[in-house]
């Protein structure tokens, strides 16, 4: 029993010391002490010792129970990200059975069970239960095979009740399983959601991991609960799982205005606006289905993990909904501006989800596709207003943006090779590339601020511009900006995307501002 009790709080060290919520989880022990954490007593004298609880199994839920996510989405993109078509198998398999589709998707995926996010507070609660020789049962509807991995990854369980080919173990199914195996208040039950009340109501105390108002469902049945409740701040975690700082990059939206001298005329700056709006609802939409197709590999990153989605703190289910939201206000924006625009758009969509399931995998051709999807952004503004680009513009801003794509993968392979890492997951380059990025990166830098100094010497130049010495300040700045970015991320101080570091770094800002200036001194 000693050796038993060492082994579970290695494990719910580990898990409380890497939650993405860290000290916020580990206040929540007080429940393996006698209160949950909004201090409702666990009632009729389950406390530390576990006299009354002891010889009462207790039945643990899986989904947003014993982890922050929901395993049967989990895996559907998993499954989809493994090959896209089978989201037209999975309506089929739908059509015959819920349970017919969780076996089937299970059997075709492998998930890292280690990495998924559990919750921290329950698994000590659990701990210290199974250690006073409490028998623990895991009760889920996810399929029987993915439940049975978490089962004997953590080795805490005594059992496993779960769906199968056949049968959805939820709700009702699960009440009538229980009572089957252990009879009616033969068991505690703990669990999450409205759908658990028919189980609450056959138990003999509640447990629930959830929201007040669960748990207020969950007391009018039983009369104690244990409350291990979930507080989030919704609106804060979606504007950040949004990535909104990163519409910053959609600014590049408004650079042909500036380039054709547009810049005082309103219609074409509420285009503008419109495609900015559009196109940043757009970028949003992708973030949230790369993120949750990334799921996997963010929760091995050091800094990813932390992100919403992948450490639990939003429901995988509410990003689905929320990008195809995204998607139909983006949607209709467009609608308000030339057709090009829209096609543009779809072309942005089209190539960011291809980047999302596998271009990014491939060494090279994705900062080729980022540097394009960074260059789409000025072809979108030219397409808003009619603008026809020039190919000096396109030219400098593809050449620019490889850069700056190549500092984004530069950055990632630095940071891995600092941690003694040899590959990137997700990625197909390995630590020794580091160095050929570094080359190929400020040779497209380079070749960016000739592409700028020939276009100033062109004949085109005499046409657009009355000044045209102060365009050369724009040359001087241009090479002092890229190379200082190239500085800094040799030196492993480039720790966020160069164009959202561009926004937020004070020297980045009085360049740009400079560099503005010195186009308007030209005309």
């Amino acid at each position: 029993m000693r050796k038993e009790a060492r082994a579970l709080d290695t494990t719910t060290a580990y898990y409380l010391a890497n939650s993405s919520r860290g000290a916020a989880l580990a206040g929540f022990g007080a429940a393996a002490n006698g209160l949950g954490s909004t201090g409702v007593p666990l009632g009729d004298g389950l406390a530390a010792s576990g006299s009354d609880g002891e010889n009462v199994p207790l039945c643990v839920d899986l989904d947003h129970t014993f982890t922050d996510t929901d395993l049967l989405i989990e895996s559907f993109l998993v499954l989809v990200k493994k090959n896209p078509l089978y989201i037209f198998m999975c309506f089929f398999w739908l059509l015959k059975s819920k349970a017919w589709l969780k076996t089937q998707i299970a059997n075709r995926v492998a998930m890292d069970i280690a990495v998924l996010p559990y919750n921290a507070a329950l698994l000590a609660y659990l701990s210290g239960q199974k250690a006073q020789g409490r028998s623990l049962f895991l009760c889920t509807a996810a399929n029987w095979s993915l439940a049975q991995k978490i089962a004997d990854h953590f080795g805490i369980f005594d059992g496993v009740m779960a769906s199968n080919d056949a049968h959805n173990l939820s709700g009702k199914n699960k009440a009538e399983a229980l009572v089957g195996r252990f009879g009616p208040h033969g068991f505690d039950y703990c669990g999450d959601a409205m759908t658990d009340l028919p189980v609450w109501v056959q138990s003999r105390r509640a447990i629930v991991v959830g929201t007040k108002r669960t748990a207020a469902a969950a007391a009018k049945v039983n009369g104690s609960i244990v409350f291990f409740e979930k507080k989030s701040a919704l609106l804060r975690l979606i504007t950040k799982e949004m990535r909104v700082y990163q519409w910053v990059k959609n600014l590049l939206i408004f650079v042909p205005l500036l380039a054709s001298h547009r810049f005082t005329d309103v219609p074409s700056i509420v285009h503008a606006a419109v495609a900015f709006a559009s196109f940043s609802l757009c970028a949003s939409s992708v973030y949230l289905l790369n993120d949750l197709l990334d799921l996997d590999a963010d929760r091995r990153h050091a800094r990813k993990r932390n992100r919403p989605f992948a450490s639990g703190q939003l429901p995988v289910s509410l990003g689905l909904g929320l990008s195809f939201v995204l998607m139909i206000g983006s949607a209709a924006l467009a609608v308000l501006l030339p057709a090009k625009f829209a096609l543009v758009l779809a072309s942005y969509f089209v190539a960011t989800l291809a980047y999302s399931f596998f271009l990014k995998r491939h060494i090279l051709i994705d900062v080729f596709t980022l540097a394009g999807l960074y260059t789409a952004r000025i072809v979108a503004g030219g397409a808003a207003d009619d603008i026809v680009l020039s190919y000096w513009l396109v030219l400098f801003s593809g050449l620019l943006f490889l850069s700056l794509a190549m500092v984004k993968r530069y950055t990632e392979l630095d940071a891995l090779v600092r941690s003694g890492k040899q590959a990137a997951a997700g990625r197909g380059y390995l630590a020794q590339d580091i160095m050929i990025l570094c080359a190929f990166g400020t040779s497209s830098a380079y070749a960016a601020v000739l592409v700028l100094a020939l276009y100033m010497n062109s004949p085109e130049i005499s046409t657009l511009y009355s000044h045209k010495p102060a365009l050369w300040m724009l040359f001087g700045l241009l090479l002092y900006w890229i190379s200082r970015v190239w500085m800094l991320a040799f030196r492993g101080q480039m720790n966020d995307d160069p164009i959202v570091f561009a926004i937020k770094d004070r020297t980045s800002l009085i360049v740009i501002s400079l560099c503005v200036l010195s186009v308007m001194l030209a005309i």
